[in-house]
């Protein structure tokens, strides 16, 4: 229930947040929105070529499926520009409830569309599924940077760090939720009932979770720095016009600041589970064998291998390591208030970099030398995301944070996570097998990121309270 803020003598109260319902309000509707967002990541590996691009190549329908996953990312900054601006004019409330609506509405209906497959169905299902998948973008556009501003304007005192670790945590959860459900239904069904209609288990089962983020959402009261905003009259018409005049710096530094971690990872989850699945060249050659259909000179020598591991070991091992993210979501927000924002992700940073530059040494050798890749990764992972909702509001003013945030978190999300997978693929590729390029593709973005946070302030005693524009 709410509760209602000091005041001095002769001063209206003001209802604020429990703390109880922040945390929960602000994990639960990450939890669902990543939840979403990650069961079709995982869709778009296991099933999603054979579905909607069953007469293409395998590389050729993983790369298609990876590209409509793609498209959610162009479609992120739209929604920060959209649910920025009524996050900044009308509210963070009424925002957070539109955006997860959104999410549930997009993925609900993913798990009714026909495939490519069904008679007249050949075109149209694609583009339906990019639709629906530029949808689920919008959502999280404008999702995540209401999370956050609902947990650290929500904080106690030199707490803010700590508070903003609990949107983070959604991440792990949903990603363990929906890869749980799938696994289940991989074991539950045969392979053949699961591509005939398991798949869409998840896709409609977030109804559920909807429903319950919506509900928690709705009993929210706005926070007392929106609230501020409204009382001395700094609303902003016009949010984003206001955050690029203004605050284009901040902007910049904010996505390089994110970029490292889009990067690391989508290519812990979406790359590692096509790599790690992928047969090995002696698995592929038995398998052809076996089918009566010997591979090619021509085949043997275009095929790129992967580790041949099991899609639900895999699935089990990446659950494994996610783990490891949530723990450390948690342990960088205590580490984030005592180092501060800056000096911490400095040397997060640098391990990221170590870890791209050592990561052939696991991704290559076997499946136990992954699951220790996978742990590191994870961990690492866990460390830079965790504080990331308190170091990019504290870059912007009240009446132009949920604005500024989202544009730069997202802007991020296009230019880091959208090709991650499409890239490390392509690496992978002409590598013929071997993931060193990936690595360094993954070094060389931890430079991006290391630079931008060297040339940016420390934001731990910014005031977040009264600081309006």
């Amino acid at each position: 229930m709410s509760s209602t803020a000091p005041s001095k003598e002769g001063e209206s109260t003001q209802p604020v947040n429990s703390r109880g319902k922040v945390i929960f309000a602000s994990l639960i509707g990450t939890t669902i929105e990543f939840y979403d967002f990650y069961a079709y990541a995982t869709a778009s590996v296991l099933v999603f070529p054979k579905l909607f691009f069953p007469d293409a190549t395998d590389i050729n329908a993983l790369l298609s499926a990876f590209a409509i996953f793609g498209v959610a990312f162009f479609a992120r900054p739209i929604g920060a520009v959209v649910f920025g601006h009524f996050g900044d004019k009308i509210g963070r409330k009424g925002t957070l409830v539109a955006s997860l609506l959104t999410m549930g509405i997009a993925t609900f209906l993913i798990g009714l569309l026909p495939t490519a497959s069904m008679p007249g169905w050949a075109i149209l299902a694609p583009i339906l599924l990019v639709v629906l998948r530029f949808f689920q973008g919008l959502a999280l556009g404008g999702e995540w940077s209401g999370a956050a501003l609902l947990a650290t304007e929500n904080a106690p005192e030199g707490k803010r760090a700590i508070y903003g670790t609990f949107p983070q945590l959604g991440a792990p959860i949903g990603f363990i939720i929906a890869n749980v459900i799938f696994i289940w239904m991989n074991v539950a069904l045969s392979a053949e009932e699961f591509l005939a209609w398991g798949w869409r288990v998840p896709f409609i089962l977030s109804a559920v979770l909807v429903i319950v983020g919506l509900y928690v959402r709705l009993k929210l009261v706005e926070s007392v720095s929106f609230t501020k905003v409204i009382q001395q009259e700094k609303v902003q018409k016009l949010p984003l016009a206001a955050t690029l005049k203004s605050h284009w710096r901040p902007v910049v530094a904010g996505t390089f600041i994110m970029f490292a971690t889009y990067v690391l990872f989508y290519i812990m989850t979406t790359f590692t589970l096509s790599y790690g699945t992928k047969p090995t060249l002696a698995g592929a050659q038995a398998a052809a064998e076996k089918a009566g259909k010997p591979m090619t000179a021509d085949q043997i020598a275009a095929f790129v291998p992967g580790l041949g591991i099991t899609r639900s070991d895999f699935l089990w091992m990446l659950i494994i390591g996610v783990v490891f993210f949530g723990i450390f979501t948690v342990v960088s927000g205590p580490l984030a208030e005592r180092w501060g924002r800056r000096k911490f992700l400095l040397g997060v940073t640098a391990g990221i970099f170590v870890f791209g530059a050592l990561w052939f040494t696991m991704f290559g050798p076997g499946q136990a030398a992954a699951m220790v890749g996978l742990i590191v990764g994870f961990t690492l992972m866990g460390l830079t995301f965790g504080p990331m909702a308190a170091i990019l509001p504290e870059l912007f003013p009240a009446n132009v944070r949920y604005t500024g945030s989202a544009v730069a978190y997202n802007l991020s999300s296009m230019i880091g996570a959208a090709p991650a997978s499409f890239v490390a693929i392509a690496l992978w590729s002409a590598a013929n097998g071997s993931t060193w390029l990936v690595g360094a593709y993954m070094a060389a973005a931890a430079v991006v990121t290391f630079i931008a946070l060297w040339l940016t302030r420390e934001t731990k005693d910014t005031d977040y309270e009264n600081n309006v524009a």
